[in-house]
């Protein structure tokens, strides 16, 4: 009978931890891993009024996972500062202010849970964060 008992013992500590590492593994797969914004460059001239859509795509940890279009949070930076420049629609859609010459950064990302103790994000979207960054050039 101490045989029966301990062999009950020992399978239930292995199907015990093999669910949790199982468990693990699927939540690493299914976090976000990059997030790739098309097109990587673009010039604000070549666009009809000067209007610029952007497109994020996440890949996730199993690499056959991506999503297009990507919920993001989208802002413009210049040089590593915020800019009025260019704004940013939440969908993606980007355009030059009158008058606003340059290349700006356009960046979205997907925050990460803030439970996690991650400052705030920076002016160019830096920080505790998923991003991807893209190239608008202002005429």
């Amino acid at each position: 009978m101490p045989s029966l008992r301990f062999m009950f013992s020992f399978l239930t500590l292995v199907l015990g931890v093999s669910v949790a590492l199982s468990c693990g593994a699927n939540q690493e797969q299914s976090q976000l891993q990059s997030i790739t914004l098309s097109p990587a460059t673009a010039d604000a001239q070549s666009y009809p009024n000067g209007q610029v859509q952007f497109t994020a795509t996440g890949s996730y940890g199993n690499p056959s996972r991506t999503v297009t279009p990507l919920p993001a949070t989208w802002g413009a930076c210049y040089q590593l500062a915020t800019t009025s420049a260019v704004s940013v629609t939440r969908e993606g859609l980007a355009q030059c202010a009158p008058g606003a010459t340059g290349t700006y950064t356009i960046w979205a990302n997907d925050p990460v849970d803030i439970k996690s103790g991650c400052p705030a994000v920076t002016a160019c979207g830096g920080g505790c964060t998923v991003q991807g960054n893209a190239q608008l050039t202002c005429p």
